[in-house]
């Protein structure tokens, strides 16, 4: 199966300090076939080639004194463990299904809530901040060097190059340059008609665009012109995509290709565009999404401000638990830990709605 993206391999190791399985030979067994089973949904879903050891335990990396990434909590134990080092918030950012994890499109519009969400909880809480999604390698360290972006000051490439010094993860940074545009020039969205002209095939398809390379779109046969439709509205932004004809991945070419990336491949795109932009909201986006973005200080003052302006209603439909007293599902998991003296619950609220994004948090 031939899809976007160049690929490159990174293994998260399990930290000094994690945790590691005493499950017996057959329980390894399957967590192993789990592991591979997920690695190889990331690798199909983000372009890169990416692996995850579940059965190893909880792995982490330290990227400033304050904050972690990571990967999932499996035990009590990893609650203690994160204690010890000084961690207040945990921040869990996993959902159901986990491929939607990869989804550069969520992220994008997700990404405000979230941010605004992390932001509250950090300035309350103090202390060290562990964001996880489920193997710690894609949408929690999204979630942090968009974080570092918008309110931490850094640049978004000097975030991204400190990040990977710290931890082989794989964020979307296309999702955080266009959720920043967004934010400074507002998300307006376009209509787009896609074509392919042929009455021979019994099936086309469509995969990326504004749904990932794990998904597909089907077309639409006209009868009387005779080929294949597809109309969509999108967001502003460049979208890639690749055409499924009868099963076969191709480029259609009447409509624009990339260049070859580094493994060759090719894809068709569709660059969105609002109507009546304006020449300085049109270069904001293009400088906001270019090679290396950075904010001034009033915009990184004008992201604060509307991140602060995200009450918790909007969190909560954004799938996020309210910080205070129970979680506002009814769905929840309690950690009890093992101290009879210091026994606490360490609540993983989980929700079940469209988004399922969990934040947890250790008063």
């Amino acid at each position: 199966m031939v899809r976007g993206g160049s690929r490159r391999s990174n293994t998260v190791k399990t930290a000094s300090g994690a945790s590691t399985s005493s499950a017996e030979s057959g329980a390894v067994e399957a967590g192993t076939e789990k592991s591979d089973t997920y690695s190889t949904n990331m690798t199909q879903a983000m372009g890169a080639v990416l692996t995850y050891r579940h059965e190893l335990g909880m792995n982490y990396n330290f990227i400033r004194p304050d904050l972690i990434v990571g990967s999932c909590l499996q035990s009590p134990l990893d609650v203690d463990k994160l204690r010890d080092i000084g961690v207040k918030t945990v921040f869990c950012l996993q959902q159901d299904p986990d491929l939607e994890d990869f989804d550069a499109f969520d992220l994008r519009l997700r990404l405000p809530a979230v941010i605004s969400k992390l932001h509250k909880l950090v300035n309350h809480n103090g202390g060290v901040t562990y964001i996880h999604c489920t193997a710690g390698l894609g949408r929690a360290p999204a979630v942090t060097l968009a974080y570092m972006f918008w309110i931490l000051g850094y640049s978004l490439n000097e975030g991204h190059q400190l990040l990977q010094s710290k931890r082989a993860c794989f964020p979307k940074l296309e999702a955080i340059k266009l959720a920043t545009a967004d934010i400074l020039t507002g998300l307006s969205k376009n209509s787009i008609t896609l074509k392919w002209e042929s009455d021979s095939c019994s099936s086309v398809e469509i995969s990326g665009l504004d749904v990932g390379w794990g998904q597909i779109i089907p077309l639409t046969y006209n009868k009387e012109k005779r080929a294949w439709y597809l109309e969509r509205e999108l967001p502003e932004g460049r979208y890639e995509y690749k055409y499924i004809v009868d099963g076969k991945w191709v480029c259609n070419d009447n409509e624009k290709k990339t260049k070859a990336n580094a493994d060759g491949h090719v894809n068709n795109y569709v660059q969105v565009s609002r109507d009546g932009t304006s020449d300085e909201e049109r270069e904001l986006r293009e400088r906001l999404t270019g090679q290396n973005p950075d904010l001034t200080k009033e915009e990184r003052l004008m992201i604060r401000e509307y991140l602060e302006q995200i009450d918790i209603g909007l969190s909560t439909r954004f799938g996020l638990a309210v910080q205070q007293g129970r979680p506002a599902d009814e769905q929840q998991q309690i950690m009890e830990l093992p101290d009879e003296q210091s026994r606490r619950s360490f609540q993983i609220c989980s929700r079940s709605d469209e988004v399922g994004l969990w934040v947890s948090h250790d008063d």
